[in-house]
């Protein structure tokens, strides 16, 4: 899908990034291009690079050559104007445990320059956004791990960002906390013009993806959700995510996914343009005893790739070679003593994706 991104509706614009800690390149040649009203997914193994990338774009690292510009400031010749446009929420926020949820929120909005009768307002109104207004006087070191999390969220909105930086904000909590931070930074792009409408459903559809959007959750969850929006941008161009996470299924979510490796962005393109990638080249294998099949698939000179996909298999084949592999390797598999339940062709996941690109050697 051609984006064509233009420079007037570009929030963030990073160009040949590079930094490097001793012979350690960790960001090696990176380009990004984000469009207001974009979710992009940076995912990638642990060490690919994808959190001194964030620290780049933030300047809380310089770097070695390249340009990263933020809503039109470069974030090293321009920095302070360039931390005004975005929110910043690390790996591991830094909040004061002995402070409230409220104390903590306004510390962060004064260290950003709002006086006294902005912050209270828009904390307030924030609280609400997440659902943490119940829990203002609350000091933070009593809150859970996904409440850290959304004040996280609450202490990086303060200051209305065009531009919302997410380094993995979800790892370490649970999958229904999960659920809920994503629908809130999908809330906080759908409010800033990412969605139109079907003129022949009358549904909303994304128009990065074409994908009809799901409007039941928010019905669904009426006692949760508030009637008022909150105001997240200074104007009506839409604010920008780029987010990096661990998940698979995080990754889905977003518009487009940059697949990191060794420093680099290996590959760049909507989740269902990636899967198509691999369509008609993933098998899905159930039976027993797990690694008698396993050991089978692995065998067979079509194969590329086995992995463990809960009590099943996917088996990853070469172009234009599933048909081969299914006629050959049930006997195979009954021939070695194991027993075959299911075996088909099945529509490739992001998983698949992600692992024969982690195994891919890329110049």
């Amino acid at each position: 899908m051609n984006f064509n991104l233009t420079m007037n509706n570009l929030l963030i614009s990073a160009s040949n990034l590079k930094k490097h800690f001793g012979d350690t390149h960790a960001v090696d040649d990176v380009s990004l291009r984000i469009k207001a009203g974009e979710i992009y997914g940076l995912v990638g193994a642990d060490g690919a690079g994808k959190t001194t990338t964030m620290r780049l774009l933030v300047g809380a690292l310089k770097a070695d050559a390249g340009d990263a510009v933020i809503c039109g400031y470069d974030i090293n010749k321009q920095t302070e104007q360039a931390r005004a446009q975005f929110g910043y929420l690390s790996q591991r926020f830094s909040m004061y445990e002995d402070l409230t949820v409220l104390e903590n929120i306004r510390f962060f909005a004064e260290a950003r320059g709002l006086r006294s009768n902005e912050w209270l307002p828009r904390s307030l109104e924030i609280l609400e956004f997440v659902g943490l207004e119940k829990f203002k006087d609350r000091r933070a070191g009593q809150l859970s791990g996904g409440m850290k999390q959304k004040l996280g969220l609450a202490s990086a909105l303060v200051t209305k960002p065009r531009v919302l930086l997410l380094d993995e904000p979800t790892t370490g909590v649970d999958p229904v906390t999960r659920q809920d931070f994503w629908q809130l930074v999908i809330k906080l792009v759908s409010q800033d013009g990412s969605k139109q409408v079907d003129t022949e459903t009358s549904r909303q559809v994304d128009r990065y993806t074409g994908n009809h959007v799901d409007t039941d959750y928010a019905i669904r969850n009426t006692q949760h959700e508030k009637s008022n929006s909150y105001p997240v941008t200074r104007n009506t161009q839409g604010v920008s995510v780029l987010i990096s996470t661990p998940y698979m299924d995080e990754a889905s979510r977003c518009h487009r996914v940059g697949f990191m490796k060794s420093g680099k962005i290996i590959a760049e393109d909507t989740p269902s343009n990636l899967r198509a990638r691999l369509n008609n080249r993933v098998l899905e294998l159930r039976g027993s005893p797990l690694n008698v099949l396993r050991h089978v698939a692995n065998r067979d000179q079509d194969v590329e790739d086995v992995q463990a996909f809960g009590d099943r298999l996917h088996i990853r084949v070469g172009e234009r070679k599933a048909d081969d592999v299914l006629s050959r390797l049930k006997s195979a598999i009954r021939s070695e003593g194991g027993r075959v339940d299911e075996l088909r062709a099945v529509n490739p996941v992001l998983e698949d994706v992600f692992i024969a690109l982690s195994e891919s050697n890329h110049e």
